[in-house]
C-alpha cells in the first residue's frame, strides 16, 4: 500500500502539539475559533449518543468541545501529539485514541455518525485519497466536516503575490531543524503576524473593512494563537492549497451531497455521505 502521508510532516507536527498545547489558550477563545469551523456543522441532524471520529486530532482542541455533544468520538492522529490530545482530554471517558495515518484509520467502514477533519488533508500528499478514506468510515446520510487550505480565490491579485512570497519563506523555514524552526517562527509570529493583525482590529474600530487586509483574521485572536499558527503556517514542508470549486469537485467525487460551505473560515465545508444502494 502506497503511504498516504510524509513522515517530515508527521514529526513536525508532534513538535509543534508538543510546545503549544493549547494549555494556555482561554476557554473564551477557544470556543470562539471552534464556532468560527463548526458554525456550519449539523448537530440537530446527529443521532442520540452519536459515534463519530476526529482525523488528525493534534491537540486534542476541537475534541474537547465535541466530546462534550456526542456519545463517543475517536481522536485520531499519526504523531506524537495523540499523547497531548490524552493528556487535554483526562476525564473525557467517551473518547477514545488512536495513533495512526487516514489510510489506517481502525475503525469499520459505514460505522460512524459523524467526522470531521480541520487542516490536516492538506498536508497529505494525495488530499483527495484521505477524504474517500475519510468517507468511507461514515454511515449513509452522515455529516462529514472539512477545511482546507484556500488558494485566494476570493482574494485581489495582489494578495496572492504576498502569499506567494511569503511561501518562499516557508519553503526554506520548513526545512530548517526543529528548534531553528519553531525559532524563525516566532520572529515571524512577533514581527509580522502581531503587527499586522493588531494594526488591523485598530483600522476596523475605525470603520474600515479590513477583509483583505493581510492576517486580519488573527485581528481578534491572543498572541499565543498567532505563534501557534505562525509556526504552523511556516514549520510545515507539504502545503496544498485548493479553490472552493475544487474542494467542491473533491467532495463530490468522494461520495458526499448538499455540499454547504462556511463564509468565516475559507474553505471549511460540510457535505453528507450519500445514500448506499
Amino acid at each position: 500500500m502506497d503511504k498516504n502521508f510524509d513522515k517530515n510532516v508527521v514529526a513536525g507536527f508532534g513538535d509543534e502539539w508538543s510546545r503549544f498545547d493549547q494549555s494556555a489558550l482561554s476557554a473564551e477563545e477557544l470556543e470562539r475559533i471552534f464556532n468560527e469551523y463548526f458554525n456550519i456543522f449539523p448537530w440537530e441532524n446527529l443521532p442520540e449518543d452519536a459515534v463519530g471520529f476526529d482525523l488528525g486530532c493534534g491537540s486534542g482542541r476541537w475534541a474537547k468541545l465535541v466530546a462534550k455533544r456526542v456519545g463517543h468520538l475517536h481522536l485520531i492522529d499519526p504523531s506524537e501529539a495523540i499523547e497531548v490530545a490524552k493528556r487535554n482530554l483526562t476525564g473525557a471517558e467517551n473518547c477514545e485514541f488512536h495513533r495512526a495515518t487516514v489510510e489506517e484509520i481502525p475503525l469499520p467502514d459505514n460505522s460512524q455518525d459523524f467526522g470531521y477533519s480541520l487542516g490536516v488533508l492538506h498536508h497529505i500528499p494525495d488530499t483527495e485519497k484521505g477524504l474517500q478514506a475519510c468517507v468511507d468510515k461514515l454511515k449513509s446520510g452522515a455529516p462529514f466536516l472539512v477545511y482546507l487550505y484556500y488558494r485566494f480565490d476570493n482574494r485581489p491579485v495582489w494578495y496572492r503575490m504576498i502569499w506567494k512570497t511569503s511561501d518562499v519563506l516557508r519553503r526554506f523555514v520548513s526545512r530548517m531543524p526543529h528548534g531553528l524552526r519553531f525559532g524563525a517562527s516566532q520572529i515571524l509570529a512577533a514581527a509580522v503576524y502581531f503587527p499586522l493583525a493588531r494594526t488591523a482590529r485598530i483600522l476596523e474600530k475605525a470603520g474600515a473593512n479590513v477583509k483583505n487586509f493581510p492576517l486580519s483574521q488573527y485581528r481578534n485572536h491572543s498572541y499565543y494563537t498567532m505563534q501557534t499558527d505562525a509556526l504552523d503556517r511556516f514549520g510545515t514542508r507539504l502545503e496544498r492549497r485548493f479553490t472552493k470549486d475544487e474542494i467542491k469537485t473533491m467532495m463530490e467525487n468522494c461520495g458526499l451531497r448538499d455540499i454547504k460551505f462556511s463564509e468565516q473560515a475559507f474553505w471549511t465545508a460540510v457535505g453528507f455521505k450519500k445514500q448506499q444502494l
